[in-house]
């Protein structure tokens, strides 16, 4: 706002330098007393209103005062007031700062800037300065921080609120927790095994990984958080370690490693052994067959090295197989023989070959 104290002087005082001074309400404006006819008030408020008036003099006239001029300022109300969020799109990590911003693009005076939570209104902050936006902040976001806000602005026309805007605190996965689930108490060959892998907290969706050994089963979402099982059959290559991973983008844990153990059943136990004994009969025949060939090869080959020297003294070559309760045991050198032990009525047999050394005659 600018003053000016106009004055008109007789043709003759033109060339007079005159001194100017103004008042609001008795008071003394800006210098006093000086040679400006102008007075500017940069920014006007609502307590600059009142009476305004100016003097004039020189130094050989007496002070010539203008009339009383009453100026009344009127504030602007604020309007559109808005609400904005730091980050940007009011998505934050949990334990960050946010930062509530409320601003209004226009408003006179001194602004009442005030913050709510929740749809009801709870009143977190006010604060009252001469600037068109002002700021309000959490230094450490929890998740019970995740909800809607806005904000209301004020210079005394009445509060103009804002919009709503929602904040997500966006939280990383814990550490999953893996369970292992029978139909009884023992894992038997045949059983469904579920495997359910939980994060207790963290932003869906959660992705949920499963593995054996290291190696990948299977994988599975969870598009509004929780948990999720994988389910298969079990067979006996099941045994060992497993574990689970989660992961929703914001950094990724794995469970700890669960064992498997299977228990055979009896039944199993007996048939794996007498698969094993129905195969036995043919390999100790091949055996069996094998050695004779040998036997005859060596025979016949001592019986040519000394046909002419031997023929009427050599002594019979006894040759043969017999079982373990013979009693010639002491003298037997085994060839072939299972070490396997097995409980029941099933027997192994034991085969071994014999064989006297040829004693060469005295005389013909």
């Amino acid at each position: 706002m600018t003053l000016t104290c106009k004055t008109q002087h007789p043709p003759e005082k033109l060339g007079v330098q005159l001194q100017f001074c103004f008042f609001k309400d008795g008071y003394t404006l800006g210098l006093g007393w000086n040679n400006s006819a102008e007075l500017q008030i940069t920014a006007v408020r609502t307590e600059d209103s009142g009476s305004y008036w100016c003097e004039a003099q020189t130094a050989e006239t007496k002070v010539i005062r203008s009339r009383n001029i009453q100026i009344q300022v009127k504030r602007i109300p604020v309007y559109n007031v808005s609400l904005e969020t730091q980050p940007p799109g009011g998505h934050v990590m949990e334990g960050e700062k946010l930062v509530l911003v409320c601003l209004v693009p226009g408003g006179t005076g001194d602004i009442t800037f005030l913050w709510y939570k929740g749809a009801l209104g709870l009143n977190l902050e006010s604060k009252t300065q001469r600037s068109l936006k002002a700021k309000f902040e959490i230094p450490m976001v929890r998740e019970s921080d995740a909800e809607k806000y806005y904000c209301a602005a004020d210079n005394g026309f009445g509060p103009s609120l804002s919009g709503l805007v929602s904040i997500t605190v966006r939280i990383p996965v814990s550490r999953p927790v893996l369970t292992l689930r029978a139909p009884g108490a023992q894992k038997v060959v045949g059983d469904v095994i579920e495997l359910h892998c939980e994060a207790w907290r963290g932003s869906p969706p959660i992705l949920y990984q499963f593995y054996h050994e290291n190696v990948t089963m299977g994988n599975s979402s969870a598009p509004f958080g929780g948990g999720v099982s994988f389910n298969f059959s079990l067979t006996a290559e099941h045994f060992g370690n497993y574990f689970c991973e989660a992961k929703n983008g914001l950094g990724a844990q794995c469970s700890e490693v669960v064992t498997l153990n299977i228990t055979v059943p009896t039944e199993d136990r007996k048939n794996l052994t007498s698969a094993i004994f129905q195969g036995l009969p043919g390999i100790l025949v091949l055996t069996a067959m094998v050695l004779l060939f040998f036997c005859w090869l060596k025979r016949k080959i001592g019986k040519n090295s000394a046909r002419d020297t031997c023929r009427s003294s050599s002594s019979p070559v006894p040759q043969g197989s017999t079982y373990v309760n013979s009693t010639v045991t002491e003298q037997l050198q085994s060839i072939y023989e299972n070490v396997n032990v097995v409980s029941g009525d099933e027997v192994y047999s034991l085969v071994y070959y014999m064989q006297q050394e040829q004693q060469l005659a005295e005389n013909p």
